[in-house]
């Protein structure tokens, strides 16, 4: 029985694309660059600073000038990350819902804390999620197992007792390391070449509301 789900951040529990592609855009315009369309940046939002520097400049880590580019990208975006980003449509319900049953929630993300904390607060979630865990609380991040276990060890709950919802590769073999059900966001930040079903999942929701049916609440709520 679940008594806890966790949510990657970007991509699963809050669309932050158009944020992260704000900061993109606004390093390309300063070099007097073109704009990135926003479904290309759409694809590689899940990835942070070194999938939009891949495609915004075909920079990679360890790439001449790529810390410099890197360190550019998070200051600019530390300024517009609560521009637009928001919950996907449905989770509000599907947390609402999650809460009325008396299970808990929380986010397990690679994000940092720096911009993790303060896009949770604007949201309102800081206080209600159950632990929150960044991408420089533990030691290692995702695809490790560390973050995930370190949630459950914060919700005094067992891995199988959990539920991790996420958008990408790592988020499934994260969880899977970690001995945790994994179900994969399709609306989420998925590129054209991923193959989500080969991730090795427990299932598959194409909107927030289809977790609902896994945590057997009616899906109707509220």
């Amino acid at each position: 029985m679940t008594r806890v789900v966790l949510f990657d951040l970007d991509g699963t529990l809050v669309d932050t694309a158009g944020d992260l592609g704000l900061a993109l855009n606004e390093m390309r315009r300063r070099r007097g660059l073109a704009p990135v369309a926003h479904a290309s940046i759409r694809s590689q939002a899940s990835h942070g600073a070194r999938g939009l520097l891949g495609i915004g400049f075909g920079l990679l880590p360890g790439d001449d000038g790529y810390e410099v580019m890197r360190q550019e990208f998070l200051d600019i975006y530390a300024g517009c990350l609560t521009n637009s980003s928001d919950l996907f449509p449905g989770m509000v319900d599907v947390l609402e819902a999650v809460e009325a049953r008396g299970l808990r929630w929380g986010v397990v993300t690679n994000k940092p804390a720096r911009f993790t904390e303060p896009l949770l607060d604007h949201l309102g979630l800081s206080t209600r999620a159950a632990c929150v865990v960044s991408g420089d609380t533990c030691p290692q991040s995702k695809p490790h197992p560390g973050p995930l276990l370190h949630a459950c060890r914060q919700t005094a709950s067992r891995p199988e007792d959990c539920l991790y919802v996420g958008d990408a590769r790592r988020d499934v073999e994260a969880a899977t390391a970690a001995g945790m059900p994994t179900l994969v966001a399709m609306y989420g930040y998925i590129a054209e070449e991923d193959q989500p079903h080969e991730w090795g999942a427990r299932g598959f929701i194409d909107q927030p509301l289809d977790l609902l049916g896994y945590l057997d609440i009616d899906p109707r709520y509220p």
